[in-house]
């Protein structure tokens, strides 16, 4: 425990540091060769716009606290269970939050030039997926994510990394079912045909 907690400390402050750098550089790259945003939060103060609030919000909190933690002792204040604050529990979390990032990257890659973050309905490729990851769930992507804040919580077993899991699967199931709703909209028959077919999430 004596090398192991200070290890995850760190990599908890390394790793959702290089997330938000290349969630930025990927959306930047794609608005400059393509000419538009990948990222879109809906109509202001409709649910979608809602949640990507909600979503950035707990984002920014969580790599605040995680890079804060490196040189000051926030653990009294995040309310830690000393019950789970063991290396078995943090390992586990990290190897979560790597299985999920390695997920994200290669599911973004399958989805290609049909890959968005929100609904987009001005600039939709047009395809459904329905194959590969996406026949065997209709929300791969959501999974991962859920898998990663599961992941938070066991490197970081505390009351505010628990409120940051609660709210996550809360915001990710409301999500999935507006972007049903436009899918729904969008495809019509061949949407409801896949998912008549394809669970939701398992």
């Amino acid at each position: 425990m004596d090398f192991i907690e200070p290890a995850v400390r760190v990599f908890l402050g390394i790793f959702f540091l290089m997330i938000g750098l290349q969630f930025a550089a990927r959306t930047l790259g794609l608005y400059a060769r393509l000419g538009f945003s990948h990222i879109n939060y809906g109509r202001p103060g409709a649910a979608t716009w809602w949640h990507r609030q909600t979503f950035n919000l707990f984002r920014s909190a969580i790599l605040v606290v995680c890079l804060a933690r490196l040189g000051l002792d926030l653990d009294p204040w995040l309310g830690v269970f000393p019950a789970l604050y063991h290396w078995p529990v943090l390992v586990t979390g990290v190897i979560f939050l790597l299985a999920s990032f390695t997920a994200v990257n290669y599911l973004q890659a399958y989805m290609h030039e049909d890959w968005r973050s929100g609904i987009d309905e001005r600039h939709g490729s047009g395809n459904l997926l329905t194959g590969g990851p996406f026949g065997r769930c209709r929300h791969p992507m959501f999974v991962s994510v859920m898998l990663g804040q599961l992941g938070f919580f066991l490197a970081l077993p505390s009351a505010f990394s628990l409120v940051c899991l609660m709210a996550g699967v809360l915001v990710i199931v409301r999500q999935a079912r507006e972007e049903e709703k436009a899918l729904a909209r969008r495809f019509g028959d061949r949407y409801e045909d896949y998912r008549s077919r394809v669970p939701r999430w398992f």
